[in-house]
């Protein structure tokens, strides 16, 4: 079998079995209301959690570097590719997160990828939560590290695997999602790191979907947690609650010139142009201005939770904006979202392999430009979807 071959009998595979991405072309800004393949729905799928995105500070500071700067960076930051701007930025992530430095990177699975097998070697044991982010996942197995895995947020089972390897390894590197994207739990980061400390582990967190959520004003899972100092290692992006592109690591000084000198997607990939710099900046500075966006977000989280549990939905383990709507079967789930966005209503449908055989679900995340109209819509469509397709 030729190679377009195997790709033609995958691909009917995947089709058949309702296992395929279809996505939709998003047509004009990312927002509470959006326009998505011609038609306006109320959007329930985005990571745009502070509704930033299209946030009239961020434009202005994104058009006032291209007119300053031009359209790129020219280079890899380690040549010629480090702006003013992104070293400006790097302070100002430091500042947010109460860490000594930050590194900026093109994304947040650059972070993982290449830091991972940076930080971590021969001699070392990766011992990582089994419904970790595929990005770690994918970091790990390119290290030289050994790995193992703990139950899902279960610090009993932490703390057996590092009891059982403690005499085989020199080092070990606990990690972990502070807040699991298909679920929407938070990892118990205290107890982590109590466990960590015991074995002498260093704590790598993945805060991608903290940032802007959890903790004081959006600060993170650290935040929530009241873990300042104590955490080795903290990453992000900046393509969720701060509404552009990006990822980040923030530490201690040695820590993020380490990086700078040894994670190749760092040293190795183009920097982020002016605009979208320009734009980071400005997300951090809306934020620390207007405590008001995490408020709502919050709110608006609250009362969805309840009112698609005052229906009889199943909402998983949700502790976040992010609330599953558990249905179980693949094909429900894509039937489901398709009358869904009929009704004006756009919810992600979430199917195996991204998640388990038999869990799957539609994905739905709140955010704080929605209106207590559009939840109310939104939980009307859930509604009458839920009877057609006997969910409820």
């Amino acid at each position: 079998m030729n190679l377009q071959e195997i790709f033609a009998t995958e691909i009917a595979r995947l089709k058949s079995e309702k296992l395929n991405w279809e996505p939709k072309q998003l047509q004009g800004p990312s927002s509470n209301i959006a326009k998505f393949d011609g038609k306006k729905v109320i959007l329930l799928c985005s990571n745009n959690y502070l509704g930033l995105a299209n946030h009239r500070a961020l434009k202005k500071a994104a058009i006032s570097a291209v007119k300053k700067y031009g359209a790129g960076s020219g280079g890899v930051r380690a040549i010629s590719g480090t702006m003013d701007l992104h070293v400006k930025l790097e302070k100002k992530i430091a500042k947010f997160k109460h860490t000594d430095a930050a590194l900026y990177y093109q994304s947040g699975f650059t972070v993982n990828s290449g830091l991972i097998p940076a930080i971590t070697g021969e001699g070392w044991l990766i011992v990582s939560d089994e419904l970790n982010h595929g990005s770690i996942i994918d970091g790990i197995r390119l290290s030289k590290a050994e790995k193992a895995v703990y139950k899902h947020a279960d610090t009993n089972d932490l703390k057996r695997v590092l009891s059982e390897n403690k005499e085989k390894y020199k080092n070990f590197l606990v990690a972990t999602d502070g807040v699991f994207s298909m679920d929407g739990d938070i990892a118990p980061l205290g107890e982590i790191t109590e466990t960590a400390q015991q074995f002498g582990a260093a704590i790598y967190v993945d805060d991608a979907h903290g940032d802007g959520v959890l903790g004081k004003n959006g600060v993170g899972i650290v935040s929530h947690f009241n873990l300042h100092k104590k955490i080795d290692i903290e990453m992000g992006t900046f393509s969720k609650a701060f509404g552009t592109t990006g990822g980040y690591v923030c530490g201690s000084n040695e820590f993020c010139e380490f990086a700078l000198n040894k994670s190749r997607t760092w040293l190795l990939t183009g920097s982020h142009g002016p605009a979208t710099v320009a734009a980071s900046i400005a997300a951090l500075e809306v934020i620390e201005k207007d405590t008001k966006l995490v408020k709502n977000l919050w709110k608006n989280r609250e009362y969805f939770v309840k009112g698609l549990q005052g229906l009889g939905f199943n909402t998983g383990k949700s502790q976040t904006p992010i609330i599953p709507v558990m249905l179980g079967d693949s094909k429900l789930a894509k039937n489901f979202s398709n009358e869904l966005f009929k009704l004006g209503i756009y919810g992600l449908p979430i199917v195996f392999p991204m998640v388990a055989m038999n869990t799957a679900r539609i994905r739905t995340q709140v955010n704080s430009s929605h209106t207590k109209k559009d939840l109310d819509k939104a939980l009307e469509a859930f509604k009458k979807v839920g009877k057609k397709l006997n969910v409820i």
